[in-house]
């Protein structure tokens, strides 16, 4: 989860992918088969079914310390916050530095206004960089919330002790001056902000809420137009529309409750990878707690389960989105995807459909609907689609340059080379470093054998920009091969197998590779691999006609000279 309100455009190719099984609870399971049932729910992040089972084991073993902290935990993830709150008080009788613990416990400290125990357990929670920026982000709010600013910007000052919490500190800045009336300290610290990370949606929102309530509707409008220029955003959008009608927004932060959502918004919103994703659910969770925009928290939320592969509750959680909200639309998209993420190919397509109709100029639901087609195989429906997104594009810049590649990729499945070429190229117009471009235009010429060399360039850029890209690497391999440079390609086709071993047709061009340098028992080693990683039918065939007959007498390199003109689109 690299930022909020995630489009397709953001290159996923939405590959189905099974959601994990989830366990179906059986009250009667004895206490060991609790426990080992609720730990195999875990291991698959089905939350709720791990702590019914686990809670199941813990009648047996009151007190148990192991499972109490587990089921806190889990509780947490699932949102049940009271539950979690008694958990937590008991947890910290046995581990007193639980750092969740002490967040949740301050959390209901701070909901209930008492913040300077608040502030206790948010300090004990700061023996980690992620604790101390958490710590430090809710004890200045709490602050806020007695009205105190300098404290509230001393506290802020401890983030300087890491680099990377500089953004977190100027924008809170920012937001507990501007809440508590000090215009000029929250103006400096929201351009500082600003400048910094201006395409950061939070802080144009507040910096564009700023300028608007302070009578500075032109100033606000230029922020949110600059930002659409790059990034399309419903709640931008939004925001631009009311002030150009000259409406003056309500405060972009008006409680400390509010303050400290967001703090942990921007914390949640931070945890991207496999290994704090779950982390980033507890904070989503909490946040969802303070009842502050919830809209813009419940679509985190489904971002969150979507990354989790946790989709049943991912649409769950899209469908909590209000009807009013400007983040409806983005949500019925995002129900889309998971709905082709969970096999319901049909009502993906149906819901798509229907947002498109409702919009025939929404850019991004007409992108959404052709990537579902690409990812389906239909590539006739997925070409119509990009090319109808394309239409609506005026000035295409360097952010659109994934709906050519994609329509590139859709037309050339066709076998429309001409038009597809075409596409590739004004992709690599818009991005010329796009690795992901130059590899499959580079590509695709090595097999036609058209501008071998060109292509050969393209190759090996890409690689110099991925070196670790196992698809990219067997791509130059591959053009080394088609230009009788055998050595070279055995060289780059065994570090693609390297990179990629379960690969089947990286497997087959090695044993390509191999013949060509008289390594005929290696090469027949790697075709026979190629077959047991399940290849395509027809490149089965291929695969199994090299196995029983090798490679035909080499042919001249006689590279075919492209005729087609090199447009940019």
């Amino acid at each position: 989860m690299t930022a909020l309100l995630r489009t397709a455009l953001t290159g996923l190719l939405l590959a189905s992918v099974p959601a994990g099984s989830a366990l179906a609870y059986d009250p009667a399971a004895s206490s060991s088969g609790s426990y080992l049932a609720g730990r195999s729910a875990a291991k698959l992040r089905d939350n709720g079914h791990a702590s019914d089972y686990l809670s199941n084991a813990l009648k047996a073993d009151a007190g148990n310390p192991i499972l109490t902290e587990k089921i806190f935990l889990l509780e947490l993830s699932e949102g049940n916050i009271a539950r979690a709150e008694d958990l937590a008080a008991q947890v910290l009788t046995f581990n007193s530095q639980q750092r969740m613990a002490r967040i949740v416990l301050g959390m209901k400290d701070f909901k209930g206004r008492r913040y300077e125990a608040a502030r206790k357990n948010f300090e004990q929670s700061a023996y980690t960089p992620v604790g101390e920026l958490t710590s430090w982000l809710l004890t200045a709010w709490s602050y806020a919330g007695e009205g105190e600013l300098n404290p509230a910007l001393k506290t802020l000052d401890r983030l300087d002790v890491n680099e990377s919490f500089t953004n977190f500190k100027t924008f809170h800045e920012a937001l507990i001056a501007d809440y508590l009336g000090n215009a000029i300290r929250a103006e400096a610290s929201y351009k500082k902000a600003y400048e910094a990370a201006g395409t950061s949606l939070r802080i144009v929102q507040a910096y564009g809420n700023f300028l608007a309530r302070n009578n500075r509707g032109p100033e606000a409008q230029k922020i949110y137009t600059t930002y659409l220029e790059s990034d399309v955003n419903p709640l931008i959008e939004a925001a631009l529309a009311q002030s150009l009608k000259g409406v003056k927004p309500q405060p972009f932060i008006a409680s400390p409750t509010e303050g400290a959502a967001e703090a942990l918004f921007s914390l949640a919103t931070s945890m991207s990878d496999d290994q704090s994703i779950d982390v980033a659910l507890l904070y989503t969770q909490l946040g969802i707690s303070l009842g502050a925009d919830e809209d813009i928290m419940y679509t985190l939320l489904g971002d969150t389960y979507e990354d989790m592969k946790r989709y049943d509750e991912a649409l769950e959680a899209y469908a909590k989105v209000p009807a009013t909200s400007p983040l409806r639309v983005n949500a019925d998209m995002e129900e889309a995807v998971v709905l082709q993420q969970l096999e319901r190919k049909d009502d993906a397509l149906a819901k798509l459909k229907a947002i498109v109709a409702a919009d025939p100029k929404n850019y991004d639901a007409i992108v959404t609907l052709g990537n579902l087609y690409r990812a389906n195989s239909d590539f006739a429906n997925a070409a119509t689609t990009y090319d109808q997104a394309i239409a609506l594009l005026e000035n295409p810049g360097p952010g659109n340059w994934r709906i050519f590649y994609y329509d590139g990729i859709s037309h050339e499945r066709l076998k429309q080379w001409d038009v597809a070429e075409k596409l590739f190229r004004k992709a690599l117009e818009l991005a010329p470093n796009e690795s992901s471009v130059l590899n499959y235009l580079g590509y695709s010429m090595i097999e036609k054998k058209i501008n071998l060399q060109e292509a050969l360039d393209m190759v090996k850029k890409a690689v110099e920009l991925k070196p670790n890209d196992g698809y990219i690497t067997d791509s130059l391999g591959w053009a080394y091969f088609q230009l009788g440079d055998y050595e070279q390609a055995v060289i780059h086709c065994e570090r693609a197998v390297e990179l990629l071993p379960a690969d089947p047709i990286i497997a087959e061009h090695l044993g390509d590779a191999y013949w060509r340098v008289g390594r005929r028992l290696e090469a027949r080693f790697q075709w026979q691999h190629a077959k047991d990683n399940e290849p395509e039918p027809e490149d089965l065939k291929r695969i199994e006609d090299k196995l029983k007959n090798g490679l035909p007498d080499e042919q001249p390199v006689t590279p075919v000279q492209n005729t087609a003109p090199k447009t940019n689109g």
